[in-house]
């Protein structure tokens, strides 16, 4: 099995600790090991063939450096995209690799800013989903809902066919309002959408030809010589492909338009943490359901239900519920958690006005 990481992401909501250069998968949210490490960590004991990270230009350098101490158990290319485009080209330029090594090998594609509690659970699902993948299907990991989630897309499947899957995937679903979370929660058929996906190399590159087929195009264009794993030699040709393919995710421009696509049911304490809100899912919250992360101490007077990230200092909060506070050398971040997926606002902003704090 190969594994592929999609590392190329900005966090906004994780700002004012997450930054262009540093963004969410780059750092540590609770403190120890960043993101992308703890993803790395977690699939060394499938000893994978290769592991591929597919990062941008301006966070290759850094990317290079977190996974350096990993090299000795199993090769790990880092791949830097020239421009952000989404998933399907990040996919379909690993996929191309993988395939000019190896057609029919299964890839594992992985996001690297996902938080996962049990990991073994992790390990056992893709092996689990690697044999469909070998005989051809596009299967994708749906995480089983705990709550009706608005946030999140769902995957609806077939569950009437087979006993625990993978089933067959009826629809893709955005963020639905509360009202149909409810109903999906209820179904027992719909499963969150976690975006990790196991496949055939060969087997994605034939459904991006179908219904992606510029991309497609331009994927062919890239020709290997000697050494296949000699990445560096491609990044000419990784440039000038991207000036061509258009944005478009995976979700979107394959999954929901192949018939090959099956999800296998998941239950491993997922969590993409998408925002300061999310902090709860991968820390305990205290007594007075605080989340406090980094700080020299913390002393709450009459306050619950906060997140605070304080760069360790003393954080003092008095009379105050339901607020997120990150403390950085340069910057604070107060905001009510009801609004934390606004957070990414403030780095629109920022950048509209041309700051150096992003």
């Amino acid at each position: 099995m190969y594994i592929v990481i999609l590392a190329g992401g900005s966090g906004t909501r994780f700002w004012p600790l997450s930054r262009a250069a540093r963004p969410k998968q780059l750092i540590s949210i609770t403190g120890d090991r960043t993101m992308l490490q703890r993803t790395v960590e977690r699939v060394l004991p499938l000893k994978p063939k290769r592991i591929l990270i597919v990062t941008n230009v301006l966070q290759a350098g850094e990317t290079e450096c977190q996974v350096a101490g990993y090299h000795h158990g199993v090769p790990i290319d880092v791949i830097a995209e020239p421009a952000a485009r989404n998933t399907a080209p990040a996919i379909g330029l690993a996929a191309t690799i993988i395939a000019a090594h190896d057609p029919a090998g299964v890839m594992a594609v992985l996001p690297a800013d996902h938080f996962i509690k049990d990991e073994e659970a992790l390990r056992e699902t893709l092996v689990a989903a690697s044999h469909a993948a070998r005989n051809g299907y596009l299967v994708t990991l749906g995480i089983l809902p705990s709550r009706p989630e608005t946030g999140y897309g769902y995957i609806e499947a077939d569950v009437d066919l087979r006993g625990t899957g993978p089933f067959p995937v009826r629809r893709f679903v955005e963020k639905p309002p509360l009202e149909e979370a409810v109903r999906y929660l209820d179904s027992g058929n719909f499963f969150w959408n976690s975006g990790m996906f196991i496949w055939r190399a060969d087997t994605i590159l034939s459904e991006i030809a179908v219904h992606l087929p510029g991309l497609a195009r331009s994927l062919a264009n890239i020709t290997f010589t000697g050494d296949v794993w000699e990445l560096s030699d491609l990044d000419n040709q990784i440039e000038a492909t991207y000036r061509d393919v258009a944005n478009v995710s995976i979700d979107y421009g394959v999954m929901e338009k192949s018939a090959r696509v099956q999800v296998l049911p998941a239950e491993m304490g997922w969590s993409d943490v998408g925002s300061w809100s999310a902090l709860p899912e991968v820390v305990a919250p205290d007594a007075n359901g605080t989340v406090c992360i980094n700080a020299a101490a913390h002393i709450a007077i009459d306050s619950s239900d906060c997140l605070i990230y304080a760069d360790n200092r003393v954080v003092a909060t008095v009379g105050v519920q339901g607020l997120i506070v990150v403390s950085t050398p340069d910057a604070l971040l107060v905001c009510g958690r009801e609004r934390a997926q606004d957070v990414k606002r403030v780095v629109e902003e920022l950048s509209r006005k041309g700051s150096d704090c992003l």
